[in-house]
């Protein structure tokens, strides 16, 4: 049995085997098909139960030891966790030395998902207006829609596009259930605009790929700091609402969530401000953030 070889420590199958049997004989009902081997939705209910139990067994026996160490479980997008939670990461690392991280990467809906089964602490991503009962969310920043397309073309604003009740021009966006399409279509209906996604692709930078090479125009979001490749046009959405982005968890918040929070609300007012910075003119608008100085509060 596969299940008593990985074991790390010394027992028999007859005896695994025995203890199954009268567990089965204890509930009366069947855990598992034996061939092919297989949960029944009886087993499968009991393991997901036990499930947090057996993953938390690490940190709690060190946290008898005495070691205290603990571990946290962070999802964000990959765009998120490869150029802004190293920086944010590595200004906490001195505070909580002993802190097990473990990122994983996935886009809202898939992030809402672990948080309510219990698989992450905490998420940064894109909020929906309703999180489901259970869930909590701060803002960070605002981040405005926008429309790419390939410098090849000469329009020189998304107004031009509006002219049209039903746009025939191919869209390249991401999955219908995303906050970004769900909201970009949203403000089109309140138009009188019909206009379809021609194209699904997984990522934003997929996304940015394919309108390189002109394959339409491609939904996205003006990230702070972020750079679009020169050979891409951006057409400002304005007059769209811009969509939030901030931190997602469940329950109450540790020492170590809640730096990592305010540490996340500090980076976001750093790259506003340094963004606005190239632009001339631009306007920040203020937004109250809990644990900020005075000084460091516009922006966010």
């Amino acid at each position: 049995m596969q299940a008593v070889r990985n074991m790390p420590y010394g027992i028999q199958q007859p005896a695994v085997s025995a203890q199954l049997l009268a567990l089965e004989s204890d509930l009366r009902v069947s855990l598992f098909q034996r061939r092919p081997f297989v949960l029944t939705p009886a087993g499968d209910k009991l393991y997901r139960f036990i499930l947090p139990f057996f993953q938390n067994l690490e940190t709690i026996g060190e946290e008898i030891r005495g070691n205290a160490t603990q571990q946290v479980r962070i999802g964000a997008s990959d765009v998120i966790l490869r150029e802004h939670l190293p920086e944010i990461i590595q200004h906490l690392r001195t505070q909580f030395p002993m802190t097990k991280l473990t990122l994983r990467s996935g886009y809202q809906p898939d992030l809402i998902d672990w948080l309510r089964k219990q698989e992450l602490d905490l998420a940064l991503t894109l909020l929906d207006k309703n999180l489901p009962s259970g869930l909590q969310s701060t803002p960070v920043l605002k981040v405005p829609l926008v429309l790419l397309t390939s410098r090849k073309r000469k329009i020189k604003s998304a107004s031009e596009l509006w002219t049209q009740k039903r746009i025939s021009e191919p869209l390249l966006s991401l999955p219908p259930n995303e906050i970004i399409c769900r909201q970009f279509q949203e403000s089109l209906r309140n138009r009188g605009l019909e206009w379809r996604p021609t194209v699904e692709l997984s990522s934003l930078e997929l996304i940015e790929t394919y309108v390189e090479s002109d394959y339409g125009f491609g939904l996205s979001v003006e990230v702070p700091g972020k750079k679009f490749s020169p050979r891409v046009k951006v057409l400002h959405l304005s007059d769209f609402p811009a969509v939030d982005f901030g931190v997602i968890w469940q329950g109450e918040l540790t020492p170590f969530l809640k730096a990592l929070l305010q540490e996340s609300q500090r980076r976001a007012y750093m790259l506003t401000n340094r963004t606005a910075d190239q632009q001339p003119g631009a306007v920040i608008k203020p937004r109250k953030v809990a644990g900020l100085p005075k000084t460091a509060r516009a922006g966010i």
